[in-house]
């Protein structure tokens, strides 16, 4: 008497459990074709940066309360490694970008960025280097070369990403700690791009060495606050992007000494509805236009060049992660120009923090949540 109706009620359960699951791959149509995406990873901590390690034996994962994690594509993900510098976790701040060392196959330096407290409480972003021990296990040696100063943050607008150059040099993009006016000063490191040797010295051909009122470190400035950075493959070429206020998130190439306008130009309004105090207009002599920018925001973090031959129709393509609009935002590129946007995987309705091309030519992209995952996307 009792099994059919036992049978009645697992049955049922079972089949609502089996449907709750999402599936491990999906399939949308997008104009180049379908796209699939693959779950590789889930229950990341708020995972805020990936890096591809050389022997595509795996990548380097950073959770921005402080933990970073090594995922090997045939071992599953690590345990936190150790030697991981403490970090300011609140709002936005914490553990950040993570990029390598370009002599990483013999020095094993890992570079990460993070939020940095002060004496007072207050902090600012931070950039420091390791050596990640044969097992993966443990940063040995972290030795932070850069701080952001003074630090002025109370939560908000830290950056920050790292990109390595041809030439080996190492580029900051930096938040202004959402204290608008210091991305103006040139005598404070918020709202800039900064320009080191790996080692944190300060290159002879920086726009501001000798100039007694301006940061050596300095490369641009005007800057709100960046989440964005890559190399751009075809020209060598730095490409960063920044939230705007309410509207005017944008993309810029920027150049040695050049003001990038923030907060005098800009194309966005105050998260009241109101003007930007400072604003002059999204023009000012003495300022550079963006290359591209969104009206309305996206909110945008995390940027990839597209230039492997696994996926042609995706050649001259830029990724960006979308976190208010959760989408994977698509740039077609004619040379420095932007021709066309499509944006992708919004049926996930999920926040994308960082977009990276895989050693294996699919893209790879981090979701920002407490159970963030990393998922592959590919085309059909």
């Amino acid at each position: 008497m009792t099994l059919p109706y036992t049978i009645a009620i697992v049955l049922p359960l079972l089949a609502w459990q089996a449907h709750a699951q999402p599936p491990a791959t999906q399939t949308f149509p997008s104009k180049k074709g379908m796209v699939v995406v693959t779950e590789v990873l889930t229950d990341l901590d708020h995972p805020w940066s990936i890096v591809f390690l050389p022997d595509n034996s795996g990548a380097l994962i950073t959770e921005r309360p402080g933990h970073l994690r090594l995922w090997k594509t045939k071992g599953g993900i690590s345990d936190p490694i150790s030697g991981v510098p403490k970090v300011y976790a609140r709002s936005q701040g914490g553990l950040l970008d993570v990029a390598l060392a370009p002599d990483f196959a013999q020095s094993r330096h890992v570079y990460l960025s993070y939020a940095e407290q002060g004496k007072d409480g207050k902090a600012g972003t931070a950039v420091g280097y390791g050596a990640l021990s044969a097992d993966g296990s443990k940063l040995e040696n972290f030795t932070v070369f850069f701080r952001q100063t003074p630090k002025l943050s109370s939560g908000t607008h830290f950056g920050s990403r790292l990109v390595f150059d041809k030439q080996g040099f190492l580029f900051i993009a930096l938040g202004e700690n959402n204290q608008r006016s210091t991305s103006q000063d040139l005598d404070k490191l918020q709202g800039k791009i900064v320009r080191l040797h790996p080692d944190g010295r300060v290159p002879d051909d920086n726009p501001f060495v000798g100039n007694a009122q301006a940061r050596p470190e300095i490369w641009s400035y005007g800057h709100r606050n960046q989440q964005g950075a890559a190399l751009n493959p075809w020209s060598g070429t730095l490409w960063t992007h920044e939230h705007g206020p309410r509207g005017g998130d944008e993309i810029n190439i920027p150049q040695a000494g050049k003001n990038y306008g923030w907060p005098l130009a800009t194309h966005g309004i105050n998260y009241s509805g109101f003007a930007i105090p400072e604003a002059q207009g999204t023009h000012v002599d003495g300022t550079e236009q963006p290359a591209y920018y969104w009206k309305v925001s996206p909110a945008i973090s995390g940027m990839a060049f597209y230039d492997t031959p696994l996926f042609p129709a995706w050649r001259q393509s830029l990724f960006i992660g979308a976190l208010k609009d959760r989408a994977l935002i698509r740039l077609d590129l004619d040379g420095n120009k932007v021709v066309n946007e499509e944006r992708l995987l919004e049926p996930l309705n999920e926040r994308i923090r960082d977009v990276r091309v895989g050693p294996d030519g699919y893209v790879y992209v981090l979701t920002d949540a407490s159970s963030g995952r990393l998922l592959k996307i590919g085309l059909n």
